[in-house]
């Protein structure tokens, strides 16, 4: 296995949520009822770029994946990632109550 390849590879369940990713982006372009190329010309990428993000694919960059909800008019969705991050404010709270005990 290369480099390139093994840098795609995600967990199964990873994956799984990129592909419902890609599918809800797919359904957001179909509810406003834009062609796939249409879609494409305004994130400035390819045909197949786009084709892509509505399939999940990993290999497409961060920034494509952005410009495609930015077209679709979702682009304030992406400020939603890493929001609500529970686990991380139960450490929080740990860290502070053990600097305000001293400890």
């Amino acid at each position: 296995m290369t480099k390139a390849t093994r840098s795609v590879l995600l967990p199964r369940r990873l994956e799984k949520k990129l592909c419902i990713v890609g599918e809800q982006i797919r359904a957001a372009r179909l509810r406003r009822n834009l062609p796939l190329a249409l879609v494409a010309e305004r994130a400035q990428c390819s045909r197949v770029t786009a084709m892509k993000i509505e399939k999940g694919d990993p290999t497409v960059s961060m920034g494509a994946y952005l410009r495609v909800l930015f077209a679709l008019q979702l682009a304030d969705d992406i400020e939603l990632l890493a929001k609500n991050d529970p686990i991380g404010r139960d450490l929080q709270d740990l860290e502070l109550r053990k600097r305000a005990s001293g400890k």
